[in-house]
């Protein structure tokens, strides 16, 4: 049966989170492994009630088909939303995908031919390698540093004719690593200078909790760039609502992906989620995640200084959802999660996250989706399996 499958699926697995996801089903087991939200955050209320009213005001047109490019009041909304922030963007250069992961996909047909060069950062976002590596491209990963990437390397890549360039300047998932301005700036000189494509993946940006905002990349680009946005993190994940913001030529082409991948997204989900905005006072809901993520981050800080051995490094981010840590150099991180299993505690191994096999001794811990009494206890069984794989 194997000759049935097309030659490029040899080069993608499943998804590796979402496979320890399954061993930390247990209850007992406290999970710092997935990329969740804090489900006690998310609006019921508001959106039961906004629902009704979508099916009360405008009935049979949310299960209807609707346009490839998005609710046309949504769009307007995201481009407010923006402006608020400093950047001007069209309602019409606004895409709005199932979710940031239909980003990546549809980005990666538009662009990418088997071998191109791919710039990304390492350690870099899981879900965007498993989305590139279906097209089969060659990746170049550069170091990520406490403030950004390695100018030096990113130039060198581009010199050596890398296409592309995919980052996430904010509280960047795995490692919580945010681009300092300077580094913003010159990142939208290099690649202005080269003339690619620069994918800049906003998904934690409003989540900052520590700190000032900056602005984004896209903003210092002088030719056409891609930027991508969601409401999973700032509202409901559950209805997979992302959106590109992305200039002509690029906004036709991801269009003619988009409707060739699934026509349009959910219009009901567009629907109350458009009707959710119009009636809720977003701003204070981020508000509030702000706060209780900022207390969260804070305690696993706390913890980890108190529980872990002090040969172990971590990240202390100005917002999201991830601390990085590292272990020295020659421990294994999988040995650790064999250890953390048994002792009912879980993290994300770090190796998956490197493109270049290395990493073997980091792990991503997520505090977003744990209360402070988990957070308190599951690093203290972490801190006690470290010792004891240390020892």
């Amino acid at each position: 049966m194997s000759e049935l499958f097309a030659r490029r699926m040899g080069t993608v697995h499943r998804s590796f989170i979402r496979e320890i996801l399954k061993v930390t089903a247990d209850p007992e087991i406290i999970s710092f492994a997935g990329g969740l939200p804090n489900p006690d955050l998310f609006p019921l209320e508001s959106m039961d009630r906004a629902s009704r009213e979508v099916f009360a005001n405008i009935g049979a047109s949310a299960l209807q088909y609707s346009t490839t490019e998005g609710d046309a009041g949504l769009r307007t909304i995201i481009a407010e939303r923006y402006a608020k922030r400093g950047l001007s963007v069209s309602p019409d250069s606004i895409l709005i995908t199932t979710g940031s992961q239909q980003i990546l996909d549809i980005v990666a047909k538009v662009f990418l031919d088997k071998g191109d060069k791919v710039v990304i950062e390492r350690p870099g976002y899981l879900g965007a390698i498993q989305a590139f590596s279906i097209f089969e491209p060659e990746f170049v990963a550069i170091s990520l540093e406490s403030d950004g990437p390695d100018l030096a390397e990113l130039e060198q890549a581009l010199q050596q004719g890398a296409k592309c360039f995919y980052a996430v300047p904010n509280f960047q998932n795995p490692s919580g690593v945010s681009y300092s301005l300077e580094k913003r700036k010159a990142v939208a000189k290099l690649m202005d200078t080269y003339d690619a494509l620069f994918i800049e993946d906003d998904p934690y940006g409003e989540l900052r909790f520590m700190g000032e905002d900056l602005p984004s990349v896209y903003s210092f680009r002088e030719k056409p760039g891609i930027l991508c946005g969601s409401f999973s993190k700032i509202a409901a994940p559950g209805f997979r609502i992302g959106w590109v913001v992305a200039e002509s030529p690029f906004y036709e082409k991801l269009v003619i992906a988009k409707q060739a991948s699934d026509l349009h997204t959910s219009t009901v989900a567009q629907a109350i989620m458009r009707r959710y905005l119009e009636t809720n006072d977003i701003e204070s809901h981020v508000g509030l995640i702000k706060e209780r993520y900022g207390r969260q981050r804070q305690h696993m800080v706390d913890m980890i200084q108190q529980h872990f051995p002090s040969v172990v490094n971590i990240t202390e981010p100005e917002g999201g959802m991830f601390l990085w840590a590292a272990l020295p150099e020659g421990v294994s991180s999988m040995d650790l999660f064999d250890i953390a299993i048994k002792d009912k505690v879980a993290f994300v191994p770090g190796r998956p996250f490197y493109v270049d096999g290395t990493g073997e001794n980091t792990f991503r811990l997520n505090f977003s989706n744990s209360d402070e009494q988990k957070i308190e206890e599951g690093i203290k069984r972490l801190g006690s399996s470290i010792s004891t794989l240390l020892d």
